[in-house]
């Protein structure tokens, strides 16, 4: 694996926790949100993450091609945004409009303890990859003060 590849594998953890946040802060932003375009309340959403990586036979046969960089040799990437299946929670409220005829409101499936600490989770991530990465950064710039 070419060293600066490394560089490619925090910037796609970055990407993937960068979008699992927004994720978490749609989730937030429609806690209340009892009805949607299908006239149903809102579904929590969830990130699918999959190991992005190829298999030793492909990297062998490029590295004694010499073909580096053209492929991500490793990271992640999301494969799926997925709708929490759980049931909603029914709330007693008469007076609100998408109320059934024994007066419960379904809401949505959303826990704020939950989507804070997925997004609080996604934050740590996010600054573990923009560590590593400025860590490859530093050791690629003293590599090239070598030749000073």
């Amino acid at each position: 694996m070419p060293f600066l590849s490394s560089l490619n594998i925090s910037a796609s953890g970055m990407t993937a926790q960068r979008l699992r946040l927004d994720i978490a802060s749609q989730n937030i932003s429609n806690m209340e949100t009892t009805r949607t375009e299908d006239g149903t309340p809102y579904r929590r959403k969830m990130v699918v993450f999959q190991e992005e990586k190829q298999d030793f036979r492909t990297a062998l046969r490029r590295a004694e091609s010499g073909i580096y960089g053209d492929r991500n040799p490793g990271g992640v990437v999301v494969t799926e945004i997925a709708e929490d299946p759980s049931d909603f929670e029914m709330v007693y409220d008469p007076q609100h409009p998408d109320a059934d005829e024994n007066g419960y409101v379904a809401m949505p499936n959303v826990d704020l303890i939950k989507e804070t600490t997925d997004a609080m989770a996604a934050t740590h991530a996010y600054t573990a990859n923009i560590t590593a990465f400025n860590a490859i950064k530093l050791m690629a710039q003293k590599a090239l003060e070598i030749g000073k």
